[in-house]
């Protein structure tokens, strides 16, 4: 079986070649930028993540934000997105092999930091367990924005710690000049023999422009240090296609159009084992051995492939427009439709199958300029349903027995006024959230016996059965979290500026974190959610639905964009009640592979760090920069740490440009990480030498033609990420060098 999978994904590299040259890639946002120049609105679009109105973009933001886009972008690209981000400022990652990773924003992934896409909240399961993939093809991006501090009170609790706004084009924003641009992409990679195809165009006529884009990347296991006792990391391959239609109708005073967009992935999960698959409880004994007859999988053998297979298609509707009625300088309009679905599979077996399907709809109202304020009123709808939480013996017949469906309603508003110098921007957002289980027939729970007569008096038993389970088991939350703040920004001479962000943000607990009880074999762990405590035993906490995680924070952020010294330096300090994280309660390693009981509750926690770059223009075309970052994070009331916290980092950074000649050096520690928590390990620190090396040929009419070098981990070393779920059977990248060529039209 495992040489048929791996025969599988290398027939379907030999159809990369057929895939259409059609999607936006990060390496073009210049000519996306070109497309969008007629048009300030174009612009004023690209950045949407932060607190602020959307008129703001001629002023200082009160906190840090990194723009990643061009040359910079296209040669960072991986094919997950916390491997794209991880060594910016503030940004680290959450690894799981090739496949899955997750940005980490000053010490915390999702749930508490929000993904969008052109400022609508993106939908799929990567919230619910680290071996989910974020449903975003970074190959596909014209830019990524990046924001370190709260943003709440545009986007709700979720985005509490930060956002990241991935920038795309397959809504078209303009009709391009000439009638039709694109671009093309070629990229080969050693450490992990990558092939990757990246296409796009964009044609108009008159008020019309349609669009379309397409991706294909395989990689194979990628290499590790020779220290790990593998050249290779089995089951780190990643292979995945994606692609997008979209068309507009634009205007002078906007644009209103829709796009489709499917995205087909498949990656290893490294470390992955059965033995643990029978783990259940006995009270707060944790026990795993099988009663009886073991679960198939108990007695498969470790060596075949443990792989996800994710579907994601998304419907969206995109509008923007200037002056729609008297008062209202813009209004926005975001439409969604998402249907995303993964199967874990274990060899042959179907071990767990998710399913999220959402519609959103969000509308921002920006009135003209009142008593010397301008702000934007917006309104937020999501209706969702989410399936297959618990359910991981799928191979036995049992399918999603239940759906978990969420409603939100969120109003909020932003206004915004300088005073002298001093811009001053106030916030607020209120959501109204419910959330419950959904029964399907009892008869998908309890399994009939083939022959077995139900009658009508066996069919209100089990079905009264059945209501009692999911009354104890699922009851229903309500959540009502309001997020508010006040940012203060003051534009000091010679382009220096002081920011200043007071914040209350409040995020209400996510599925997992309120209804899990079952095995995660990914995370090695048996988790208990919130409001399934008393299931377990009458020791632990009393079940909760209505819990919040109340976030006080104060941002500092201290900036400077003109001269040929430039930085940006944030600090911030977090207060948080409620913190919800997985407490250990017990160690388990009766099949000689450790899992561990982890219950979900709420302690009080503190955060804080700093981090920032400082650039400094030595001549032209010669720049040099220093960046780094740091956060110290405390349980104030337990006697342990938070787990997965990432450590200190210093690096720096040379870059050198000389007419079509471009290149960079990187070079980054990471410092040791011993402050872990009780059921981890501490982390030893690690040096990461990367560079890059670019040629662009000038084809006229403003094209080119660009072929590009990116070595990354060039020392080979063996390096562990002390956020990562699975660091000892899943360490970074060894060395590989990437090679592509990139050309506009």
């Amino acid at each position: 079986m495992i040489f048929s999978v791996l025969a599988r994904r290398k027939r379907l590299w030999l159809s990369a070649a057929s895939v259409a040259l059609v999607s936006p890639a990060a390496a073009w946002a210049q000519d996306a930028a070109d497309e969008e120049k007629p048009r300030e609105r174009a612009a004023r679009a690209d950045i949407v993540v932060t607190g602020a109105s959307l008129e703001r973009e001629e002023t200082s933001e009160p906190l840090p934000v990194q723009v990643l886009a061009g040359d910079e972008l296209a040669h960072r690209r991986q094919g997950g997105l916390g491997e794209t981000l991880a060594g910016l400022p503030g940004v680290h990652l959450d690894s799981f092999g090739g496949g899955a990773s997750r940005p980490v924003i000053r010490g915390q992934t999702v749930p508490r930091i929000e993904i969008l896409t052109d400022g609508a909240n993106l939908f799929d399961a990567s919230s619910v367990s680290p071996d989910h993939a974020i449903a975003a093809d970074p190959l596909l991006l014209d830019a990524i924005e990046i924001q370190r501090g709260p943003a709440a009170v545009r986007y709700g609790g979720n985005a509490l710690n930060g956002a990241i706004n991935l920038i795309d084009s397959k809504v078209p924003k303009a009709v391009p000049e000439g009638g039709y641009t694109g671009a093309t992409e070629v990229r080969y990679g050693t450490g992990d023999e990558e092939k990757t195809v990246v296409g796009r165009v964009t044609a108009g006529i008159g008020s019309f422009a349609v669009h379309a884009e397409g991706s294909r990347h395989v990689s194979e296991d990628y290499d590790v240090p020779d220290a790990f006792g593998s050249d290779k990391l089995k089951d780190s391959y990643a292979e995945g296609t994606s692609y997008s239609f979209g068309a507009s109708w634009v205007t002078d005073k906007g644009y209103i159009g829709a796009a489709y967009t499917r995205q087909d992935s498949e990656y290893g999960l490294p470390g992955h084992s059965h033995a643990n698959a029978p783990c259940h409880t006995h009270d707060l004994d944790l026990h795993c051995g099988s009663h009886g007859t073991p679960p198939p999988l108990v007695s498969a053998p470790d060596d075949h492939t443990a792989y996800i297979d994710l579907r994601s298609e998304r419907f969206d509707i995109r509008a923007d427009y200037d002056r729609l009625l008297p008062g209202l300088e813009h209004t926005r309009l975001r439409l969604s439709y998402t249907d995303y679905r993964h199967e874990e599979m274990d060899g042959t077996f179907l071990f767990a199958r998710y399913g999220n399907k959402v519609y959103d709809g969000r509308l921002e109202l920006t009135h003209a300029p009142l008593l010397g304020f301008t702000g934007t009123f917006g309104v937020q709808y999501t209706d969702g349903t989410f399936s297959g939480l618990n359910v991981n013996d799928v191979y036995r017949g049992y399918d999603s027995i239940y759906d978990i469906k969420t409603e939100n309603v969120g109003l909020f508003l932003t206004e915004r006024r300088a005073f002298g110098p001093v811009d001053i921007e106030l916030g607020v957002r209120q959501d109204w959230r419910t959330m419950h289980a959904v029964k399907k027939h009892w008869t998908s729970y309890y399994i009939l016996p083939p022959g077995f007569e139900l009658t009508p008096e066996i069919e209100e038993m089990y079905s009264g059965f059945y209501d009692d389970y999911f009354a104890s088991n699922y009851p229903a939350s309500e959540h009502n979290p309001f997020s508010v703040s006040a940012s203060a920004t003051w534009n000091i001479d010679a382009g220096y500026s002081l920011g200043l962000t007071l914040a209350r943000s409040q995020r209400a607990p996510n599925v997992r974190e309120l209804y899990a009880r079952g095995n995660n074999l990914a995370t090695n762990s048996y988790e208990v959610g919130l409001a399934r405590t008393a299931t377990i035993s009458d020791e632990l906490p009393a079940p909760v639905t209505d819990l919040v995680e109340t976030n006080k924070s104060v941002d500092l952020t201290f900036r400077k964009t003109d001269g040929r010294t430039r930085f940006e330096l944030g600090a911030f300090y977090q207060d948080v009640d409620d913190y919800i994280f997985a407490r250990l309660i017990e160690e388990e390693r009766e099949t000689g592979r450790p899992h561990l009981l982890l219950v979900y509750t709420a302690a009080d926690a503190r955060f804080f760090g700093i981090d920032g770059q400082i650039s400094h223009q030595l001549a032209p075309g010669s720049l040099v920069t220093l960046f780094g970052d740091y956060v110290d994070a405390e349980l104030k009331s337990e006697d342990d740490n938070l787990p997965r916290i990432p450590p200190g980092r210093l690096g720096a950074r040379y870059e050198w440009t000389s007419g079509p000649v471009s290149a960079d050096l990187e070079y980054y520690h990471t410092f040791k990480q011993d402050r872990a928590a009780s059921y981890e390990t501490p982390t030893g620190g690690y040096d990461m030498l990367n560079a890059t090396l670019a040629y662009r040929f000038d084809v006229g009419g403003g094209k080119s033609v660009e072929l590009y070098a990116r070595g990354t981990n060039l020392t080979n070393e063996l390096a562990y990420v002390h956020t990562s779920f699975v660091k000892d059977q899943s360490p970074l990248r060894g060395r590989s060098v990437a090679i592509g060529m990139r050309h506009s039209f």
